[in-house]
């Protein structure tokens, strides 16, 4: 299995970085960077982790208060540039939508699991794709500037 993830990058360095099992990764992982329980991970610790990553693509992102966040299940508010609200779960299968208000979990609905924030932002928000190519875009011109 994949997995993306940045963790403790600059804003130019907070780009997609596909870190899969087997494969020398050449800057540190979440999986190498975050407190390892029993036969998982901290969901509350990742969910930190995901809303640095990418708060710099959206209006506002965080860690809920008011649900119960777990060492299996964390729930993360996000808003879009386009004023939409959505309630991210965040448990070892992905992330998905599970309601679309702050702190709103609707457990009728049945919502697709993403594997990263980048995928699951990326069918929500074309102001996200837009951020994230724009933040692209000049980290590959300072690359060019330098000369690498």
């Amino acid at each position: 299995m994949s997995r993306k993830c940045s963790v403790h990058l600059s804003l130019d360095e907070r780009m997609e970085v596909d870190c899969s099992q087997g494969e020398p990764a050449t800057i540190p992982s979440f999986e190498e960077d975050c407190v390892e329980l029993g036969d998982g991970k901290d969901m509350r610790l990742e969910a930190e982790a995901v809303v640095n990553d990418v708060l710099f693509a959206v209006a506002e992102m965080f860690v809920s208060q008011k649900l119960d966040n777990a060492l299996d299940v964390a729930y993360i508010n996000v808003e879009t540039r386009e004023g939409n609200r959505y309630c991210l779960e965040l448990t070892e299968a992905g992330l998905r939508v599970v309601g679309y208000a702050f702190d709103q979990v609707d457990d009728a609905l049945s919502t697709q699991y993403h594997e990263t924030v980048y995928s699951l932002l990326d069918s929500l928000s074309p102001g996200y794709r837009e951020a994230f190519g724009n933040a692209l875009l000049q980290r590959l011109e300072r690359l060019k500037q330098n000369g690498q």
